[in-house]
C-alpha cells in the first residue's frame, strides 16, 4: 500500500470511529491492530495493559479467566475507547458476545468488532514463536471453548489470519473502508 492509498483510506473515514480488534490470544490483535491504525492515522491501545494485575498473575500460572475475572477489565477496554474522539482501535480479546456487548455499553458509542479468525492449528503455531508473554499456550484450548464469533447484528469484519500479515491488514481496511 503507498502513502496516497494511506490517505485515500484516511480521507474516506473522516469521521472518527471505535474499533475492537478481537479474537484467541496469539492471533494478532496487538501487532495488526497498530497497523491498521497507523494507516487509518488513529491511536492503537493494548488492551493487555488494562488488565488488572490479578488477571495477570492468574494467566500467567495458566488458568484461565472466568467472567468475574474478565469483568473489570472489559469496563476499562469500553472506558479507553469512551476517552478517544479520535479514530481508536484497541486490542481485546472480546471472546463473547457479552463482552462485546459490555464493551460498547462502557464505551457509550457505536464500536466495530475486527475478529481476526484462526484454526486452533494456526494459532497454536503462532504461540509456539511468541516470548515475553503473560498467556501461556496452555490456556489456547479455553480461549476458543470460550469463543463466539460475532455475528449479526453485531458490527463485525471478520478476516482469516492465515495468509501474510500485510495480506491482513489490507483485508481489514478493506473492510473498513467499504463499511465508512
Amino acid at each position: 500500500m503507498t502513502a496516497k492509498d494511506h490517505d485515500t483510506i484516511r480521507n474516506a473515514d473522516s469521521s472518527a470511529r471505535a474499533f475492537v480488534v478481537m479474537g484467541v490470544s496469539g492471533c494478532g490483535k496487538s501487532s495488526i491492530g497498530a497497523a491498521v491504525a497507523r494507516a487509518l492515522g488513529g491511536t492503537f491501545i493494548d488492551g493487555d495493559a488494562l488488565h488488572p494485575a490479578s488477571n495477570i498473575a492468574k494467566m500467567a500460572r495458566g488458568e484461565p479467566l472466568n467472567d468475574a475475572d474478565r469483568a473489570p477489565w472489559l469496563i476499562e477496554v469500553g472506558k479507553a475507547l469512551a476517552r478517544h474522539d479520535e479514530t481508536t482501535l484497541i486490542a481485546c480479546s472480546a471472546l463473547k458476545k457479552q463482552y462485546r456487548d459490555a464493551i460498547a455499553q462502557a464505551a457509550g458509542k457505536h464500536v466495530t468488532y475486527l475478529f481476526l479468525d484462526g484454526s486452533p492449528e494456526v494459532i497454536a503455531k503462532r504461540l509456539t514463536k511468541r516470548e515475553g508473554h503473560f498467556m501461556p499456550a496452555a490456556l489456547l484450548a479455553s480461549q476458543f471453548e470460550t469463543l463466539q464469533p460475532p455475528t449479526p447484528p453485531e458490527d463485525a469484519i471478520t478476516v482469516d489470519i492465515d495468509q501474510p500479515f500485510d495480506a491482513v491488514v489490507q483485508d481489514l481496511l478493506a473492510g473498513i473502508h467499504e463499511t465508512s
